[in-house]
């Protein structure tokens, strides 16, 4: 009998290790109110309670603070995905399943594919259960500004599971993973444009959200969400300028959270 080729090994375990990803997920519905409905409410109720005092940028187009939250919301349905998902990478290793993974006969590239490629999924998937809220939200979405969010969603949910795989990878305990996530990837959603615009903020904020990666991809969002009235995202970063840094996160990210894997003794 013929021996499964590298590639093939590599493919055939990026896929058990996706597809176990999903499994997962339909298994523990809980994650549906955290990654998903728990965005919504923050989404309803910060829409009700700040679309009084809202002001948008200077020369862009008056929109709700319901409206402006969209975006950030969709971000943030990523982010919660991608944290529920790569917490399952401590689970694993303190069940053992991770030792038996890194043993197996395929490339460490493999099993970062894998986890990443299934939360991937996971996060799309979600966000776009949420976009027919668009139509209380009052942003016009079309066919095309559908198919072109797709794969944007991706890179940037590759990006963040990428982020949470690393800081995962280095730590024994959910508790621990918790923290980090309420005092860096939290913060660095808030400090995205997400959440506020980004100007006439204090400096030091300004600088921080212009130096957050994640800043670019909730841009480049937006600019999809108004193709069709570009005015209204007439004050932030061009779109060349969003994807160069998105694409340029995910792969970076991809990259490091291969090298956690390599350097810990899976070296193929």
């Amino acid at each position: 009998m013929t021996r499964p080729s590298r590639r093939a090994r590599a493919a055939w375990g990026a896929y058990a290790l996706a597809a176990r990803e999903l499994r997962r997920f339909v298994r523990q519905r809980n994650r549906v109110f955290g990654a998903l409905v728990q965005p919504i409410l923050f989404w309803a109720l910060f829409g009700a309670g700040l679309s009084a005092s809202f002001r948008p940028a200077s020369g862009a187009r008056a929109i709700s603070y319901t409206e402006y939250f969209f975006p950030g919301t969709i971000i943030l349905i990523l982010l919660f995905t991608a944290i529920f998902a790569t917490i399952s990478v401590i689970e694993d290793r303190n069940e053992g399943f991770l030792q038996s993974v890194l043993v197996a006969p395929i490339p460490s590239s493999a099993v970062v594919l894998g986890k990443l490629g299934g939360a991937t999924a996971l996060a799309v998937g979600q966000a776009l259960l949420f976009f027919p809220m668009a139509a209380v939200a009052g942003v016009r979405l079309t066919p095309l500004v559908v198919v072109l969010a797709v794969p944007l969603l991706a890179v940037i949910a590759l990006s963040l599971t990428g982020l949470g795989f690393i800081i995962a990878w280095r730590l024994d305990s959910t508790q621990g993973f918790h923290a980090i996530m309420t005092a860096f990837l939290m913060p660095m959603w808030l400090l995205s444009g997400s959440f506020f615009p980004a100007q006439g903020v204090p400096a030091v904020l300004g600088w921080i959200i212009a130096l957050n990666p994640l800043t670019y991809g909730v841009t480049a969002l937006r600019r999809i969400l108004y193709l069709e009235s570009p005015e209204a995202v007439s004050d932030l970063p061009t779109m060349g300028v969003s994807l160069l840094v998105v694409l340029l996160f995910a792969g970076s990210m991809f990259v490091a959270a291969w090298r956690s894997v390599y350097n810990s003794g899976a070296r193929r």
